[in-house]
């Protein structure tokens, strides 16, 4: 068995998810614990690595379970973002959930959460894979609003 089989094997695991709640026009975000990581005190839209068989919805579900406590209801596909990240190529995929702030029973990986516009949220210090989805977000936020429907 060659290791050529082992790498693209690794190619399913090197995908994310991310959370998109919506409320008027403000998202919610968190900002990361202090750590030794690159992602240190940086705010991100939550989410985290899908794991081999579990599906975007499915990982959302379970990362937000994990991280706030907090059981979501996954709405729809926004869009997806390719990135590099340590010499790998990543997808970042981008889900609108349901989500309100009395749902948050606490911040496992996280020491702030917050309620923003987008304008002042593309201005913060973001994970460089989240801010490749902020386009994406503000389409979804313009289709959402010029729609004349809620989504949710």
């Amino acid at each position: 068995m060659s290791g050529q089989d082992d790498t693209t094997d690794m190619i399913e695991y090197l995908r994310s998810v991310a959370g998109i709640a919506i409320q008027s026009d403000l998202l919610f975000i968190a900002r990361r614990k202090q750590d030794h990581t690159e992602m240190s005190h940086r705010w991100e839209f939550p989410g985290g690595k899908v794991e081999e068989g579990e599906s975007d919805e499915s990982a959302l579900k379970r990362e937000f379970l994990e991280e706030f406590g907090a059981d979501i209801d996954v709405i729809r596909f926004l869009g997806e973002s390719v990135f590099q990240n340590k010499g790998k190529t990543r997808t970042l995929a981008a889900w609108q959930v349901s989500l309100s702030s009395g749902q948050i029973q606490h911040l496992n990986e996280h020491v702030e959460v917050a309620w923003l516009p987008i304008e002042y949220i593309s201005k913060m210090e973001l994970a460089d894979s989240d801010r490749s989805l902020i386009p994406i977000v503000e389409a979804a936020m313009n289709s959402n609003s010029g729609s004349g429907h809620q989504v949710g």
